[in-house]
This record gives C-alpha cells, structure tokens and sequence, in this order.
C-alpha cells in the first residue's frame, strides 16, 4: 500500500502542514493571512462521570488547534452508542459536557455524525483558524531552543489507578480537572512571545511527542526530569505497578531514541500516556523570559524542563 503522504490526496500547494511531520493537526492555506487548522480526536469513557467524559473529550479535541496556535471555530460531534445497552439520557449528559467546554472555547457545534456501536465513543472534529506567519507545528525546534511544559503529568496513570480502585479521591480529582483544562491561555502567550514550535502531551506521552518534535526538527532534546511537573502521588503508583498499557507501548516505542540517566520509575511517568495534557514549547533563549512572564498570569504550573540541542547523527533525547 502507498504511504499517504506519496499520495496526490495528501499534496498541495495550499497545504502548510500535513501527514509528514506528526503534527497535531493539518493547516491548509485559504488567505495570504488566513489558514485553517484541522483536527479529530474522539476515545472512550476514560473516567466514570458522563458529564466529566464529555468535557475532557472536548478540552482533547480542541488541544490539537492550540497546539498549532490557532484558534478553534467550530466543531463536528462524533458518537458512537450501544443504543440497546445505554440508555440515551447517559449520552444527554455526555454531549452536554462537552457542549459546555466548547461554549467556554467559543467554538460553535455544527453538527456531527453517531453510529450504533458496541462500546461507547465520543469526540469531536475541530476547525479553527491560524495565521500562517504564526503557526506553531513540529518542524521548528532549534538548537539552543528552552523546553517549556504547561501541564503536569500523570493523568493517564491517574485515569489507570480509577479503574484498579486504587487512586485517592484528591488524585483522580486533581487529574479530572487537569484534563478538563483548556490550553487557550498557554496557546495565548506562546503566540504572542514568538514562538514558532508547540505540540500537544497526549497519547504518545512526554518522551513520544517530543521525539516527533526533534524528528520533524532534525535536533536532539535534553529533559531535566526533576523540573519536569507531576501530579502528587503519581510516582508512587507507578512504583506500585499502576501503569497503563498504553503507556508500556511509549516507553517500548521511545527506548531506542533515549539515553537515560535516570531511574525506571521517572523515565515510566514520562512516557505516560496523557489525555489532554499540557502544551510541550519549543522557545527561543531570548524569549523565554517573556514566555514564561506570560504564562505565569494564567498558566502558572507551566516549568521549563530542558533544552533543544544539535544533533550529533539521528535525533535523539537525553533524560538526566
């Protein structure tokens, strides 16, 4: 089978951002001034509370255009629903939750599609727009960059410890609310400090989104992994054996990239798969001031955790 990005589909002149790099999302040029960012994400319940899935799951979605340092327009619901084994007043609240996060994005809902499906799914496709002169993608770290992250981690052995019965009420709610957060503000003040690299900490955790970044950038990183933020209580599950396999999946995947100076349990929680996790940027020396100055207003756990190097033959990550 031909690679999509081989394919006519996946080309065009308008096309700024797309399938090559990993990117968050696609932006495609339709102004001079003027591009749309595109992206979907939709998952299962991930927590117990109906009304809590759909805000989270919308908070995801909305993450990839912030990512990009756009600004969402309006999205499209997608639901899949066991109709003989849910009942429809269960997905009332679920679209109510994530109704309410876009109201609070500003993004409008515009429709949607649902299935009759064996397992509960929810998520939406997100069009924002995104001056192309001031696009954030994967492509744009450079060495001698500051490495800034805006959210903790843990949540995906948060979210893991919920379903073993094992995490504290204080830690499951901690993480349901951090997943609940948007990254607006921190898209925000990334834009306007300058910076020109961001992505998104999901599913591929801190170490996998980070190896897309020095890949697409053609740079290597180094991680201070006791400045890097994590939720409380965290470590201590995972060296509980409270770990996702998703997260297994990261850690197997960003091995060979990884020189590591640290212990088993730090390097785990930071290839721990997140779910609407924090903005991972790439910022200039002389900005990092301004950009941190700008986050401390309204993002104040964003902490730098390391640094953007030069590439001594294939990227790769350093984690001391």
């Amino acid at each position: 089978m031909r690679p999509l990005t081989q394919h006519k589909a996946a080309s065009s002149d308008d096309l700024l951002v797309g399938v090559s790099t990993s990117d968050d999302a696609g932006i495609f040029r339709v102004g001079p001034d003027r591009a749309l960012v595109q992206t979907v994400d939709f998952f299962t319940p991930i927590v117990d509370d109906a009304y809590d899935w759909g805000r989270i799951a919308a908070a995801n979605a909305l993450s990839d255009v912030y990512a990009m340092g756009g600004q969402p327009l309006t999205a499209l619901q997608l639901v899949g629903w066991p109709r003989d084994d849910l009942p429809f007043d269960l997905l009332s609240t679920v679209i109510e939750g994530g109704a309410d996060v876009m109201a609070l994005a500003g993004t409008t809902i515009v429709g949607g599609h649902s299935i009759d499906d064996k397992e509960p799914k929810y998520g939406f496709a997100v069009t924002g727009l995104v001056d192309p002169k001031r696009m954030t993608t994967n492509a744009a770290a450079r060495p001698g960059d500051v490495l800034v992250l805006t959210k903790p981690l843990g949540t995906g052995v948060a979210v893991t410890a919920l379903k073993r019965q094992v995490g504290t009420v204080a830690l499951v709610a901690a993480a349901v609310e951090l997943m609940m957060q948007l990254n607006a503000d921190a898209a925000e003040a990334m834009v306007a400090a300058g910076v020109r690299c961001a992505t998104d900490v999901t599913g591929y955790g801190l170490l996998g989104h980070l190896r897309e970044v020095i890949t697409a950038s053609n740079v290597s990183a180094r991680i201070q992994a006791d400045s890097v933020p994590v939720l409380d209580g965290i470590v201590e599950l995972v060296e509980l054996g409270v770990y996702p396999s998703g997260s297994e999946r990261n850690l197997a995947s960003v091995r060979p990239v990884v020189t590591s100076e640290v212990d088993e349990t730090t390097l785990r929680v930071l290839a721990d798969a997140q779910t609407s996790g924090g903005l991972l940027i790439s910022v200039n020396a002389n900005a990092v001031d301004e950009l941190m100055a700008r986050l401390e207003e309204k993002v104040p756990g964003a902490a730098v955790v390391g640094e953007v190097v030069e590439a001594s033959g294939d990227p790769g990550i350093t984690v001391v």
